[in-house]
């Protein structure tokens, strides 16, 4: 039987090569230039715009899993695992994403938020997602957000297959683009 350590590896390993395979085949919302507010496609995912009193302050690339849990009869969600990276290339490692759902940055700002709203423009990706700010703390850029946006999903979907076990886990890879905003008061 696997180590819990090996299956991350393996994991990380899978999330890599999807991230390389789909890169080219799946279309990604391009960013204006002017702002660097993502273009929504529209009517489609309209209920996931921020509003103008807000400000675009952080864009983070995240690469990690879906992890779900096998109840007997459904896969049912329990939280992301995910590493942030400042660019889409995941060069610097700036954060953490994980269950509330959370946002820890390395300099100790958090953001935990829930979801308002959600569109799924690729039916092979987690829907993508409006969410608002529930609790904020710590220094940083996290310590003022009021919304986020995950977009530009790939991967992370329930699995298709049943579970070996109640109480079995798996982690299914995705990425994301989240775009965090405050205020402009």
């Amino acid at each position: 039987m696997r180590s819990y350590r090996t299956k991350q590896v393996i994991a990380l390993a899978v999330i890599l090569s999807i991230v390389a395979v789909t890169q080219a085949s799946i279309p990604v919302v391009p960013v204006r230039d002017h702002d660097r507010w993502p273009d929504l496609p529209s009517p489609l995912c309209d209920s996931l715009q921020v509003g103008s009193e807000n400000k675009l302050v952080y864009r983070a690339y995240a690469v990690g899993a879906q992890r779900y849990r096998w109840d007997g009869t459904a896969w049912i969600f329990v939280e992301p695992v995910a590493t942030l990276y400042s660019d889409e290339e995941y060069h610097q490692k700036v954060g953490v994403h994980y269950l509330g759902p959370t946002w820890l940055a390395n300099s100790g700002g958090k953001v935990v938020a829930t979801k308002l709203q959600g569109c799924t423009p690729d039916p092979t990706a987690v829907p993508w997602l409006l969410l608002q700010t529930v609790t904020n703390d710590g220094p940083g850029v996290f310590g003022s957000v009021g919304y986020i946006q995950r977009i530009n999903t790939r991967g992370g979907l329930v699995p298709t297959a049943p579970g070996t076990s109640i109480g079995a886990l798996a982690d299914v890879p995705y990425t994301a683009e989240y775009y965090f905003y405050r205020s402009k008061d």
